[in-house]
């Protein structure tokens, strides 16, 4: 009989990638999501006999603990998140929601480990721990060594490793920490929420960079607005690959009670991120943009040592910036058309 798994957050954006890595694997998969972000989405794996979906607050510890009953993994996913304008909209519900929804997680799945059927916690946390960094790459174990993030985001998630180590620490729960790096992929739509956040004449999808650029481009916005002077430095990371890191983080003995950054190797600044996707979709169009005030938290660099993932697991993000964005930019062209972003 194949092993489950339960994901929290299984029908957001990172979590769905996870999902179809881990019924690719053989898998049976059971998905706990409240759709507060987004409401219902349709994802291709809802009639895969392998997954049960339950719609669900994860910050109920008995709803979590009756899950997870006869799951040998676990992996915490759940989580208030969105970009950058996300972080200044929400600062106190990102940080209040996602320390409840960590919290009951550990809960439930220390109740579960001390019962004999969990195996193992496979915790997803941030590139944000790295927030305050002034080297870089920037490796595991340097974010004990930094000041703490700033954003109350960046924050959390730093919690979540906390959180993860003391639940180990206290009552042996096994745990593996991934870190992914600036996910690029399909499944992300603009968030159900009433604030409007404008760039230029644009309102935001609340999400992330490629999804903004490429809206704001597809509707004939020149000059091209920027959040900062676009020297910003990002490791965008197909989610597919960031799928496969995480579920082998989730396998791999030696990532027991380790923790992993997930991430290509490849450097882009937003500037050439943004003219790359200006090429795609004007040609030789002039490409002209304006540099717009930046948020308070906007981290000028984030580069990271993917070394040990490699080393140590065998993991290595094979996907280029242009073959992602040739995955990715058609989907996100149909979702501006459909007006879900």
């Amino acid at each position: 009989m194949p092993e489950s798994v339960l994901v929290t957050g299984s029908s957001g954006f990172i979590g769905g990638y996870v999902v179809e890595e881990l019924l690719r694997r053989g898998y049976r998969v059971v998905g706990l999501d409240d759709h507060s972000k987004y409401g219902p989405v349709t994802r291709s794996y809802d009639t895969d006999p392998g997954y049960t979906l339950t719609e669900g607050d994860a910050r109920d510890p008995r709803l979590v603990a009756d899950l997870l009953s006869g799951c040998e993994h676990l992996v915490a996913g759940a989580a208030m998140i969105g970009g950058i304008s996300y972080f200044h909209t929400y600062p106190y519900d990102l940080l209040a929601t996602n320390e409840r929804i960590i919290a009951a997680t550990c809960d439930a799945a220390i109740d579960q480990f001390q019962r004999g059927t969990l195996r193992k916690v496979t915790y997803l946390s941030s590139s944000m721990v790295f927030e305050s960094a002034d080297r870089w790459p920037s490796h595991e174990g340097q974010e004990r060594e930094i000041p703490p993030p700033w954003s109350s985001y960046g924050f959390q998630k730093l919690a979540v490793e906390y959180f993860a180590r003391a639940a180990h620490a206290q009552h042996g729960l096994p745990f593996t920490i991934v870190r992914p790096f600036n996910c690029v992929g399909l499944g992300e739509l603009r968030a159900r929420s009433g604030e409007a956040v404008l760039s230029g004449n644009v309102q935001l999808a609340m999400s992330h960079v490629v999804p903004d650029l490429v809206q704001k481009i597809a509707k004939g916005q020149d000059p091209l607005h920027l959040l900062g002077d676009g020297s910003q430095v990002r490791h965008y990371t197909y989610g597919g690959d960031l799928a496969d890191g995480i579920v082998t983080a989730m396998e791999h003995p030696n990532a027991l009670n380790e923790d992993f950054n997930l991430s290509t190797s490849e450097s882009t600044t937003v500037l050439a991120l943004a003219e790359n996707i200006w090429r795609r979709l004007r040609g030789d169009t002039e490409f002209r943009y304006v540099c717009d005030p930046p948020f308070e938290h906007v981290v000028q660099r984030r580069v990271p040592a993917v070394d040990k993932a490699r080393d140590r697991l065998g993991f290595q993000a094979t996907t280029s910036l242009d073959e992602m964005l040739d995955l990715v930019i058609p989907g996100i062209l149909d979702a501006v058309a459909q007006g879900l972003v």
